[in-house]
């Protein structure tokens, strides 16, 4: 169950803290009110941006130095033209930035980003990094044990060094998140509200509801789109796998419900690995639902030919992993990133479009360019 003092808005919770400490000479503000539609208006300058779990919070100017622990959201910060503002991560390795080398003029320095997560998190780290905000769900880090944070924590880092907002997204089987979730683009437009860029996130959606409309229109009917097994297994010789549930609703799997790809453990009695005593499953209980096509986590560092070289090649060559349906007919990939914000996905939506259905979807689905243009602000 999630602690009750961060929901939105309890009326005995502080109206305003200072925001980023002296460093920041005042220049902003932070605050939960009671009234969650507030947007400011009243003082010249300020603006308030509401997101469950906590609330309100008040600010004078976008935030400079952001502290993040997914990156889902440094994807948001990056479209939004603030990479620069990026602080942390709460794993640098997760976060995937090749899809940026594509984009002209669209980058950020991720070797220079702090790791907050080693064997827990340090408290005292916040105070290092000195962050302008934390934009990170605070029930994630109170929630997770091997975080060692307790809810006092949050409440100091937040009081004496900036206020935190955010709300996990990438998955919707936590069930101490018993509060409100946010799709990837609703979450994606309270950011762009942080960050003052609503037209340049305007733009972006745009773009997306158009790739997508395009993407979607050419699909093959439903009977004609295979289902998958969702996996996590790092190995390059994987003997046994952790499942996930394509059903989730959470943001990693949107590309696979754009393409309308179902969910093979649908039925099956099996969970999924955030649902479950982190139990793994071996091949023969895959070859028992033999789904259309496989996708196994923990491979984003290599390209598909050197996925197919080194974990597809060796599923062909294992005696019960080479009888699944899906390694017969090539139909196993790289499952993508646990955490993908706005262009990852739409690079994950071309990547899944054109690896399941070849027939219909070849090359560049959008145009890189254009992208890119919006990012950098030059459309």
């Amino acid at each position: 169950m999630a602690n009750d003092s961060w929901r939105d808005a309890a009326p005995t919770r502080r109206d305003t803290i200072k925001y980023g400490g002296a460093a920041l000479g005042g220049g902003l503000l932070a605050g939960c009110t009671d009234n969650v539609g507030y947007s400011g208006a009243d003082t010249e300058g300020k603006y308030s941006v509401t997101m469950a779990p906590v609330g309100s919070v008040e600010f004078e100017e976008a935030p400079e130095r952001v502290v993040h622990y997914f990156p889902d959201y440094g994807d948001m910060a990056v479209a939004l033209g603030h990479g620069d503002s990026i602080l942390s991560m709460g794993l640098p390795s997760r976060y995937h930035t090749t899809h940026y080398e594509e984009l002209n003029g669209v980058s950020v320095d991720a070797e220079s980003l702090t790791r907050l997560s080693d064997n827990g998190i340090d408290r005292e780290l916040f105070y290092e990094l000195d962050g302008d905000l934390h934009l990170i769900d605070p029930e994630w880090l109170i929630n997770n044990s091997a975080f060692k944070l307790e809810e006092s924590d949050i409440e100091e880092v937040g009081n004496t060094v900036a206020p935190f907002i955010g709300n996990t997204i990438f998955r919707r089987t936590d069930e101490w998140h018993d509060y409100r979730y946010y799709t990837l683009y609703e979450a994606f437009e309270k950011v762009a509200k942080i960050y003052q860029e609503q037209e340049r996130f305007t733009q972006l959606k745009q773009f997306h509801d158009d790739v997508l409309a395009d993407v979607q229109a050419d699909l093959p009917s439903a009977d004609d789109r295979p289902n998958a097994l969702l996996t996590f297994a790092a190995a390059n010789e994987p003997e046994a796998f952790y499942p996930y549930r394509v059903s989730d609703q959470g943001t990693n799997k949107k590309q696979f419900r754009d393409l309308g790809i179902t969910d093979a453990l649908a039925d099956t009695g099996i969970e999924g690995l955030s649902t479950t005593e982190r139990g793994q499953i071996d091949y023969e209980t895959m070859l028992e639902v033999d789904p259309d096509s496989i996708l196994i986590r923990g491979h984003e560092n290599k390209s598909r030919a050197e996925f197919e070289d080194t974990v597809l090649a060796f599923m062909k060559d294992h005696e019960t992993a080479s009888e699944l349906t899906a390694v017969q007919n090539d139909m196993v990939f790289r499952g993508g990133p646990i955490y993908s914000g706005p262009l990852h996905h739409l690079f994950l939506l071309e990547r899944y479009a054109t690896g399941y259905f070849p027939e219909a979807y070849s090359g560049e689905l959008f145009d890189r360019g254009e992208l890119a243009a919006i990012v950098t602000g030059e459309e």
